[in-house]
């Protein structure tokens, strides 16, 4: 899906026999850490991911290397 400039790329995968979509962080050929999202929630984190992009507060405009696993 993307790249960051330490090399982590995310995936997503689609689970429907759980009701789960899986975020998965790679780095290189290992996965080094998920997420298991229920699928009622996906449409909550469109949102959010589409509001980052679009919010003036400095928080989901910033470039994700400079905040560098930095929580808002």
């Amino acid at each position: 899906m993307g790249r960051d400039r330490a090399g982590r790329a995310l995936r997503v995968s689609s689970h429907p026999e759980i009701d789960r979509v899986v975020l998965s962080v790679w780095q290189g050929s290992t996965c080094v850490a998920t997420f298991r999202l229920a699928s009622a929630d996906v449409p909550d984190l469109v949102r959010a991911l589409t509001a980052a992009l679009v919010d003036g507060d400095g928080c989901g405009a910033a470039d994700a290397e400079d905040v560098h696993d930095r929580a808002c």
